[in-house]
């Protein structure tokens, strides 16, 4: 079952003098449990892509479906209501508060839905971060911590309200070989032991030889 499938996805930005294609027909399905790569050089749309997957932008022409449920409409609140109960998020460079440590950081998603309290949502974090042997920072700002560190904490944002689909852009693009190593090995964890499906951007080609398939991109399209 397709868990992600685009049709006839263009993006085109515009400004007074110029119009940039950032994708162009792209035609993609991705199937629940997937762990699938995006290649390219940088500028080739990659990210547009992976917003547009996420909710995040709007395509100029195409249709999105996630889930089986179709994005061609819909307000910002509803987009945000979905992206809150089913995606989760994994960046280069982390994105974490700086003011809140590593269990507020964590609990933050949780805390846009309605109806969780807060034992649950305390319940979930600790959870989660046992799991990626992160509870012993659990008080630690992100100041404290080494960028694995940093992207552990990330990727426990992201797996705290039990997606069915993450979307990591560069997850270790910010990191040395061996934290890079580490996160890919969470990755292919959650992948394999939840079923998550995953779409990840990447420049990496060896990790990319990791997962079950590379789809490559080149000045918006899709090229194999």
């Amino acid at each position: 079952m397709s868990i992600i499938r685009l049709s006839g996805i263009s993006k085109v930005y515009h400004t007074k003098e110029i119009e940039t294609t950032a994708l162009e027909n792209i035609n993609i399905n991705v199937e629940r449990g997937e762990f699938v790569s995006i290649m390219g050089p940088s500028g080739c749309g990659k990210s547009t892509l992976l917003n547009i997957i996420g909710l995040l932008d709007r395509p100029t022409t195409g249709s999105i479906e996630l889930l089986g449920r179709s994005f061609d409409t819909g307000s910002d609140g509803d987009l945000a209501h979905f992206r809150n109960e089913n995606l989760g998020f994994v960046f280069q460079s982390f994105h974490l508060i700086p003011s809140l440590n590593v269990a507020a950081n964590v609990e933050l998603p949780l805390t846009y839905r309605s109806g969780m309290h807060a034992a649950e949502r305390r319940r979930r974090v600790q959870e989660v971060l046992e799991r990626l042997e992160m509870s012993h920072r659990i008080k630690h700002l992100p100041s404290q911590l080494s960028g694995g560190q940093c992207q552990r904490v990330a990727i426990a944002r992201a797996m705290v309200g039990r997606p069915a689909i993450i979307l990591a852009d560069e997850p270790t693009g910010n990191l040395d070989s061996k934290m890079g190593a580490e996160v890919m090995a969470l990755l292919h964890k959650l992948n394999k032991e939840d079923g998550t499906t995953i779409v990840m951007v990447t420049h990496n080609e060896a990790q990319a030889l990791e997962t079950d398939r590379i789809i490559r991109f080149f000045d918006g399209r899709v090229i194999s």
